[in-house]
């Protein structure tokens, strides 16, 4: 077999190795679209759910995709390399890429694992795919490292698919995906690419073909400019904060400017979650190693002011405590970085809670789908096991994630069971209008 085709009597095969999130959603993805899919999973917890059909996540759609496709023997998934090495056709590289610790820089040790423990057992021509986000250059030392230590030598090649998926969207994003990026070398691996991708290409997904570098530049591009534009407009809430303007108002005004838009222009207690604080911080990382500094200037502001935004929700609160901690009950609603996901990775909520906890105040927290992830990351905070619950006896109600639950809780009853009707509405989603005409005193930052 030569790189780019398979035999007439079947479709490619296809392994991903990693199967976290980007990876549970690339293996169901894959076998929804027609292919034989084995997934590696090194930690036997994860690989047993996986091999039952269930998420080790909580993304809503994937437990039924998946369950679809391991019972019906398209999908499955084990620990053993020497079980894909050369029966699959093409290899996705889906682990993770964490902030190094102590650094600004990515970890790709992950990534390097993958290389150790598969390419000496690559004997065939194949296409190794990788879809995590890597810093630009790091295609071609992987490649290097599989010709030089696969049998296979120099028919290993690597390509770069970089991935956009967003949380609580996975499923969809994978399906139907609003863009594919082909980073390539050669038109062999472009066309066992489109291969793969044949499904969303004929319902008219877009195609960017490009060289490797390109492609490693742009989901690192993507996320530093989408922090760029969240933080934009809390800086511009805390123009309104010493104006009176209203920020949610400034934002639809600005949105309707083609050229600006209204996507991610929402004022709130900044960005967080997996992927977007520790891109953007490698990306700065990245562009000191190859000399940009100007890349770097700006990207510390936006990474500065999305850390500011977390102290002045603390500060806010503090004010409306009456400037004293000790003694006084704060509710926190939502623990996830953001609705619709389980995933607290830098949660601007648990940063919150934490801080506040920090200055003395008891904190109770309450998530509908958080609260196992947010004890195992602030174990000392309270947990409820309802947004009333939590609310029993605060004299402070903060409004962290932006879910749906919270935002058709009754003012008039919850105002039963606080001690004092004070809500700090930091994702402004809340109806304000609602809250005062229960007796609550209202606060948004960024409206007057």
């Amino acid at each position: 077999m030569t790189q780019g085709s398979t035999p007439a009597d079947r479709p490619l095969r296809i392994s991903v190795i990693g199967t976290n999130y980007l990876g549970a959603n690339t293996a169901a993805g894959m076998a929804e679209f027609g292919f034989d899919v084995i997934g590696v999973e090194i930690d036997e917890h994860r690989l047993k759910l996986l091999n039952e059909g269930r998420a080790p996540l909580y993304e809503p759609g994937l437990d039924p995709l998946l369950k679809t496709h391991t019972e019906s023997g398209r999908l499955r998934f084990t620990n053993d390399y020497r079980e894909i090495a050369d029966w699959a056709d093409v290899h996705f590289i889906c682990v993770g890429t964490p902030q190094t610790d102590g650094s600004d820089a990515a970890d790709l040790s992950q990534v390097n694992s993958v290389v150790d423990m598969l390419a000496h057992l690559l004997t065939q021509p194949t296409l190794v795919v990788g879809r995590s986000t890597v810093p630009v250059g790091t295609s071609a030392k992987i490649e290097q490292r599989f010709q030089t230590e696969s049998p296979a030598g120099a028919a290993i090649e690597v390509a770069w698919q970089p991935e956009f998926l967003r949380e609580a969207h996975g499923v969809d994003d994978t399906l139907r995906p609003d863009r594919l990026v082909f980073g390539v070398e050669s038109t062999k691996a472009e066309a066992v690419l489109r291969e793969v991708f044949a499904t969303p290409i004929a319902d008219g997904t877009p195609v960017v073909v490009c060289n490797r570098p390109t492609a490693e530049l742009v989901k690192g591009g993507a996320n530093a400019f989408l922090a760029t534009k969240i933080s934009f407009i809390n800086a511009m809430a805390e123009m309104c904060d010493a104006t009176g303007a209203n920020v949610t108002q400034l934002a639809d005004a600005l949105g309707f400017d083609k050229r600006i838009g209204r996507g991610m222009l929402n004022a709130g207690p900044g960005y967080g979650g997996g992927c977007l604080p520790k891109d953007l911080r490698a990306f700065m990382a990245r562009a000191g190693e190859i000399g940009v500094e100007e890349v770097i200037t700006l990207l510390r502001e936006v990474d500065d002011i999305n850390r500011r935004r977390r102290s002045r929700i603390v500060d806010l609160t503090h004010e409306l405590l009456g400037a004293d901690w000790v003694g006084r009950n704060v509710t926190v609603l939502g623990a996830a970085f953001k609705a619709g996901t389980d995933d607290v990775r830098d949660s601007p909520a648990l940063d919150v809670a934490g801080r506040i906890q920090l200055h003395g105040a008891t904190v109770t927290v309450y998530d509908p789908e958080a609260m196992d992830n947010a004890r195992r990351v602030r174990p000392t905070l309270r947990y409820a096991a309802s947004a009333a619950e939590a609310c029993e006896g605060a004299h402070l109600v903060l409004h962290l994630t932006e879910w749906p639950e919270f935002r058709e809780l009754d003012p008039n009853q919850l105002k039963s069971v606080v001690e004092s009707p004070v809500i700090v509405d930091a994702r402004l989603s809340l109806d304000p209008i609602a809250w005062r005409t229960a007796g609550w005193i209202y606060r948004a930052p960024g409206k007057p």
